[in-house]
């Protein structure tokens, strides 16, 4: 198992932009003794993707003001090794965990869910899960999913690219891993905006670039010689794969000509919003994810919360996505989301909805 150490400056590239914010504790550090022999961790794909660098440091955050142990979990994009390394991690905890995880794919949640009850730990699934599995059916152990409404937000996006080349023409999309329900959901999002468009916005190509940057540069490089000007614009289901799209454009002088989209919010979208070479992006907020991910199962854990007695709207919810386009970057920068782990709930944009 490999685990890996969450510093300052190993994140600092994917926080520039965001902010830490204001950190708030119900937890307050002298009567911690007893509590802290829980172990925290988070479990994502990967360190260099700078959304799950920012994930990672909202989990060290908010352990720091407990003073409890916190680790980080990488999967690199590997289901078994994400499964074995919570099992392992069980293990040298004797269940005394608590872990908010990204799976990297949908079936791994199940998995990972089981094996934290069984070991007596806490547990917080983030975007991928099966639609039939559900934290009120294992009480207490798998306390809530949290997740964001890729549909409208990635509508909402992609109505910003089309904006930004005319409304009318060719454009080309990269997606994450096929099974990813954000994948799903952002390509969904995406087909509405272009089907409100009555056929003035077509679909030259969409291909998985599995949320990897550099799968979408290699794309992006053969579209641009497949399509050349027919391509006005490019639509990227996260940040990471929108870099490399905006990379494959820069080598062929096309940055700033035909622009990109992406979704994370991460610093160097944000920045390119700015320079004018990226049309939007959403800002998720991964300092809280990551750190509120963390902050529930732990007030449950410690018995400050008893989440068997909370609604269904507070086990499944969605989170707040800010669209960040250049008529809004300058506001966002300026009022970075704020993290306050008392509040729960306070970010959350309601239930869950399923749509299979």
């Amino acid at each position: 198992m490999i685990r890996k150490s969450v510093t300052r400056r190993s994140v600092l590239k994917g926080t520039a932009a965001l902010g830490v914010g204001a950190l708030a504790s119900r937890f307050p550090m002298p009567a911690i003794a007893q509590e802290t022999t829980w172990t925290l961790a988070n479990s994502l794909r990967s360190l260099a993707n700078p959304y799950h660098a920012t994930f990672a440091k909202g989990g060290e955050d908010f352990a720091k003001t407990i003073g409890a142990k916190y680790e980080t979990l990488v999967t690199e994009g590997n289901s078994e090794k994400g499964i074995s390394d919570i099992k392992a991690l069980l293990q040298r905890t004797g269940g005394k965990l608590i872990v908010n995880v990204d799976p990297n794919d949908s079936p791994d949640a199940r998995v990972i869910v089981e094996e934290v009850q069984k070991a007596g730990g806490y547990v917080v699934t983030q975007w991928n899960k099966p639609d039939d599995l559900h934290p009120w059916d294992h009480d207490p152990n798998y306390v809530a999913h949290m997740s964001f409404n890729g549909v409208p937000t990635a509508k909402a996006i992609a109505q910003e690219l089309f904006k930004a080349f005319g409304g009318e023409g060719g454009i080309v999309a990269v997606g994450g891993i096929l099974s990813n329900v954000p994948a799903i959901e952002r390509k969904l999002g995406l087909d509405q905006a272009i089907a409100e468009t009555g056929g003035k916005v077509k679909l030259l190509d969409f291909q998985p670039a599995d949320w990897n940057e550099q799968k979408a540069f290699d794309i992006t490089q053969a579209w641009l010689t497949r399509f050349g000007d027919q391509i006005k614009g490019v639509f990227a289901a996260n940040d990471g794969m929108g870099m490399g799209a905006l990379e494959a454009l820069r080598q062929n002088g096309l940055a700033g000509k035909v622009p990109v989209t992406g979704i994370d919010g991460i610093a160097e979208a944000v920045k390119a919003i700015e320079d004018g070479e990226f049309a939007g992006t959403v800002a998720w907020d991964p300092l809280w994810t990551g750190g509120m991910g963390l902050a529930i199962p732990y007030a449950v854990a410690t018995g400050k919360l008893d989440i068997a007695k909370e609604p269904h709207a507070h086990r499944e919810f969605y989170g707040t996505g800010i669209i960040v386009t250049k008529a809004t970057v300058e506001a966002y920068k300026n009022n970075p989301p704020k993290v306050d782990f008392n509040d729960f709930w306070g970010k959350s944009t309601g239930q869950i909805q399923y749509r299979s």
